[in-house]
């Protein structure tokens, strides 16, 4: 009788399991060692504070519209973090019931507490620059959180880890980014800022990537149709659901990605560029050993980065049209 693909699934992680305390040791760094979003803030409690504060916002005047809207929405993808937690721990294999949980319950929380950071200081950030509308900031942010979304996964582990694979590099990537613009216009404290958020990311990235590698190793076909369906429906980012006040779920997505694209912080070609990445790294095409339908799963995802270059030559992204709530035009340089 054939097992389950779900019995198959769980045994994979439970097998998996002694190796995740040595991913927490490689790939996260202790509490009282990594750094804290007051690292790179202005200090309140010292004497010169207020110059600091002052220097900040003289600075953030300097950052075109384009960008305010694009920094605003990597902000609350990262503050939408409850949803993501809540997620991971209803994959299957992933266990918080029993004592603490099991190991990867414990990987889940500790991921949680690194990712916290970041939208905790790019927060602190909005709000001291006196650039955005910190309100309808917040109601965004709350919307995303409160509405949930449906990143195509469901409880599969095989899946869910190629989509935090996927969409740690990508975070990655718009953080790394907004680093070198925002230095290019000499705000080199929100530059430290975002890069050392990209350094988290690119860690995180190798980590879930990782865990696929291992799966790969011992349940390849499986492993390969999960990649493969992934790429079928498109990886969606957290940011597809975002609205602003009065809007229905996911009506401000486009606009936001064209602000990213305009100013080429995340684009089209970063998503291909994504997907050939994974391909390379888990070496899907020396993959051997695989059931007819993995086979076919393979090929697929083999041939899928050239016919999306295809389709991304054809992009045109508009000119900017959609003024934000969340960025008030009277205030952009």
């Amino acid at each position: 009788m054939v097992q389950p693909l779900k019995n198959i699934r769980i045994e994979v992680m439970q097998s998996l399991e002694s190796k995740v305390e040595s991913f927490m040791d490689k790939f996260l760094i202790p509490v009282e060692k990594i750094w804290q979003p007051t690292d790179f803030l202005p200090d309140s409690q010292a004497d010169g504070f207020l110059d600091k504060l002052k220097e900040m916002r003289e600075l953030a005047k300097e950052l075109p519209y384009d960008f305010w809207v694009t920094l605003v929405g990597d902000t609350i993808t990262e503050e939408a973090l409850p949803t993501y937690e809540s997620w991971l721990m209803d994959v299957e294999g992933i266990n918080q019931m029993e004592g603490k949980g099991n190991a990867w319950s414990k990987w889940v929380r500790q991921w949680t507490s690194e990712e916290n950071r970041h939208g905790d200081v790019l927060n602190k950030y909005l709000y001291l620059s006196g650039r955005v509308n910190m309100r309808e900031v917040e109601v965004t942010t709350q919307h995303l959180i409160a509405d949930g979304f449906d990143i195509g996964t469901d409880r599969d582990p095989y899946k869910n880890f190629v989509y935090t694979s996927f969409q740690e590099l990508a975070t990655y990537i718009s953080h790394n980014r907004v680093a070198k613009m925002a230095r290019e216009y000499g705000n080199t404290a929100l530059s430290r800022m975002c890069r050392i958020i990209s350094g988290d990311e690119m860690r995180h990235h190798k980590a879930y990537s990782t865990f696929v590698d291992e799966i790969f190793k011992v349940d390849p076909s499986n492993m390969m149709i999960a990649f493969k369906e992934m790429m079928v429906h498109k990886i969606v980012m957290p940011a597809h659901f975002l609205r602003e006040s009065g809007q229905s779920i996911g009506a401000a997505f486009e606009d936001f990605s064209n602000s990213a694209q305009r100013i080429g912080v995340y684009t089209a070609q970063d998503y291909i560029d994504i997907l050939q990445n994974l391909i390379d790294q888990w070496e899907i095409g020396k993959m051997s050993d695989l059931t007819e339908d993995a086979e076919k799963a393979r090929d697929y995802l083999m041939k899928l980065p050239a016919r999306m270059e295809r389709i991304a030559q054809r992009m045109k992204i508009p000119a900017e049209s959609h003024k934000f709530k969340w960025v008030q035009p009277a205030l952009v340089s």
